[in-house]
């Protein structure tokens, strides 16, 4: 089975997991070249919350339009309309891909078309916790003495410690709304990452 089979099954399972314990649907924003850290993640975590994962790629067809408002929007009502969290796993390269920045530009708005999302970085394993570079517009919004709309951490195994983030980051969407840092430019291209 390949990598975005296993996390699409892995995606299926978990939404249809019955539990007891309230879960959120959260989209899951990350580098293609993490999806296997990215499918483990939700095998992981399927009690904690309900994945919308099925990221964007060069391969879907409306990528090709020149108009970026309707790309933002395809994305919004593609694969994000249902979700109330965003999270963002920082893989090696997460930082230098377009469609990442995209999807958390979109997270962050709030107007008649989309709802904002609470917003959530965490490294994936595989990533030395020092030297990571995360996106530049989730850098933004976090920040260290907690007067930030978005939280960043390390990856945890625990499930409690996920499930309460989530609901910090839900909770946010209202209670620290004004941190959010001004909207800067899409970024346009990927950069290369070495």
């Amino acid at each position: 089975m390949d990598s975005r089979t296993r996390l699409v099954r892995a995606a299926q399972v978990a939404e249809s997991k019955a539990t007891t314990d309230i879960r959120r649907k959260c989209f899951l924003s990350y580098h293609g070249a993490d999806i296997d850290e990215v499918a483990e993640f939700v095998e992981e975590f399927s009690d904690v919350f309900i994945p919308r994962v099925i990221g964007v790629s060069e391969d879907d067809p409306f990528i090709d339009s020149e108009d970026d408002d309707y790309v933002l929007g395809r994305i919004q009502s593609k694969y994000m309309w249902d979700s109330t969290v965003t999270i963002v796993l920082i893989g090696g390269c997460t930082w230098s891909r377009r469609f990442v920045d995209w999807e958390i530009y979109s997270s962050l708005r709030n107007d008649r078309n989309n709802k904002r999302n609470g917003l959530l970085g965490m490294q994936l394993p595989s990533v030395d916790g020092d030297s990571v570079s995360i996106p530049a517009r989730l850098s933004e919004n976090v920040d260290s003495e907690g007067d930030a709309y978005a939280d960043y951490w390390r990856y945890t195994s625990s499930a409690s410690v996920l499930r309460d983030r989530i609901e910090q980051a839900l909770l946010a969407r209202t209670t620290k709304a004004q941190f959010i840092a001004p909207a800067k430019p899409r970024r346009k291209r990927n950069a290369s990452c070495s």
